[in-house]
């Protein structure tokens, strides 16, 4: 049995297989209705932010999203480091996934520790330090302007 070859039917087949594999490989999550972080791929060293100063590790979940409604972060600010006192625009969220913190909010000192959750309201003025000598772990979410 001969078989004919015919190199046009081949280009193109060719081609048509290596675009389909390309595309394969190229489409993120969002392409599937949802976009996945793992977070020692975003961990960053930071300051503390709101000139809170020292160090801290932030984790800015799903910032490569040009349409994020809300910000979602994890923050670990290390001893020395604080989120600075600061107004608040919008209302935020912080949770207190480990440690005890003092949370200065309107000009009282409020001790915080896990599992609390502290909602912030626009015109208040806040910031968090980690007390102590352990590091203070916490999500952050706000409604993006």
């Amino acid at each position: 049995m001969k078989l004919n070859f015919h190199l046009p039917t081949f280009l193109i087949t060719t081609l048509a297989f290596s675009l389909i594999i390309l595309a394969a490989f190229t489409f993120r999550q969002e392409d599937k209705g949802y976009i996945l972080d793992h977070e020692k791929d975003i961990a960053k060293d930071d300051v503390g932010p709101h000139n809170g100063g020292g160090k801290s590790t932030a984790y800015p979940f799903f910032k490569s999203f040009k349409d994020n409604k809300v910000t979602f972060r994890k923050r670990i600010l290390h001893p020395g480091s604080s989120i600075g006192y600061h107004l608040q625009e919008e209302q935020e969220i912080y949770y207190i996934l480990n440690g005890d913190g003092d949370l200065q909010m309107n000009g009282k000192t409020i001790p915080v520790t896990t599992g609390d959750a502290i909602l912030t309201l626009p015109g208040s003025h806040h910031g968090i330090k980690p007390a102590g000598n352990e590091d203070l772990t916490m999500l952050i979410v706000y409604q993006n302007k």
